[in-house]
């Protein structure tokens, strides 16, 4: 590989004209530790299976991920490679602040595929796609120095480096090293170039929602609305548990639509979310902890369908934000041997959850 397509990670991280850095233990864990021998969940670049997405996404006062948030806001035309999951929330909520033509970012292997598992991310970034703000695709991290991520504009190079646990944000200014920024600016466009074109396997927000309020209502929409602004990217994933299907659940029962209904929607004869036949489990959980039940709707000929109704006072008098929060609490309670919340361990706490202390 030649000098110049080096020269702005090296430079950048010699603190030639750099920006400084922002370094993190996050890459290793919280004790920031990196472990020859520790598995790919270990390192949040990576992405693994289904439970590891909310686990490779940052927490809120991330180093890293605020300095990549702060030096993209506001810049035109930014092309990106090696973009990590970690990074992608930076990555749009940057695009959000910027004007000007849309952005070309080339994610890591499994990014693109984990949006299918992250519902708050993945509509996010459908939505993103589908104004034309950003065309992502799937390509593999730059292969020397030592992040693999390279965000490019005419007028400055931002590299990550630094070794796994001590990640760093460093940054090439074109007024100091034009011909450094360039050479940047076309490894990264080439790299995009040649990258697979992967179409992310979630709804728009926008056409979520206005599915939403054709099959169910505009309440339920309303609710499913303000949760996803108010949860972190990685909340409610596809393999936790509460999952996103119990929220989905949790929420129609707020308003009395039947579960055929919710299905319908959320299935892949409506907006495609999550396959119509794996909320049964979901729902029979929520009846387990006592939060919603299941009313027997007689419909002529056949097996009756289910009509969903909360029960928990918690559930019904919580404010939509709040629901996610009221699922935790009662998941995080012990149950019998059949599913169902031990009495001995939930009756005390039926006051609502934002009024406990979270453990």
């Amino acid at each position: 590989m030649g000098a110049d397509d080096a020269e702005p990670e090296a430079d950048a991280a010699a603190g030639s004209d750099g920006s400084g850095s922002s370094r993190t233990p996050e890459d290793a864990g919280s004790d920031g530790s990196a472990s020859a021998g520790a598995p790919a969940a270990a390192d949040p670049d990576c992405v693994g299976d289904a439970t590891e997405v909310a686990d490779a996404l940052p927490r809120p006062d991330d180093p890293l991920t605020e300095s990549v948030e702060a030096a993209l806001a506001g810049r035109s035309g930014v092309v990106a490679v090696g973009v990590p999951l970690r990074l992608l929330p930076a990555v749009l909520a940057a695009r959000e602040r910027s004007p000007g033509p849309l952005w070309r970012v080339a994610c890591r292997p499994g990014v693109v595929d984990a949006l299918a598992r992250a519902p708050v991310l993945g509509t996010a970034v459908a939505e993103a796609v589908e104004r034309d703000e950003i065309r992502v695709r799937t390509g593999d991290p730059l292969g020397h120095g030592t992040g693999g991520t390279l965000f490019a504009t005419p007028e400055r190079a931002d590299a990550v480096v630094g070794p796994r646990g001590d990640r760093s944000l460093a940054t090439t200014a074109a007024g100091a090293r034009p011909e450094a920024v360039g050479a940047a600016r076309a490894t990264a466009a080439a790299r995009f170039d040649t990258a697979t074109v992967e179409p992310v396997e979630m709804p728009s927000r926008r056409r979520l929602l206005a599915v939403a309020r054709e099959i169910l209502d505009d309440r339920f929409a309303d609710d499913l609305a303000t949760v996803l602004e108010s949860l972190p990217p990685g909340e409610f994933g596809r393999a936790t548990e509460p999952s996103d299907r119990s929220l989905l659940v949790a929420l129609a029962a707020r308003h009395d639509h039947l579960f055929r209904d919710l299905r319908a929607w959320a299935g892949a004869d409506g907006i495609g979310i999550a396959p119509a036949q794996e909320f049964t489990g979901d729902r029979q959980a929520l009846v387990e902890r006592e939060l919603i039940e299941s009313i027997k709707v007689p419909a002529g000929p056949g097996r009756p369908m289910l009509r969903l109704r909360a029960v928990d006072d918690a559930l019904l008098r919580a404010r939509a934000e709040e629901v996610p929060s009221v699922l935790e609490g009662r998941f995080d309670l012990p149950t019998d041997a059949d599913g169902r919340t031990r009495h001995d361990a939930g009756r005390g706490e039926r006051r609502p959850v934002w009024e406990r202390k979270r453990r």
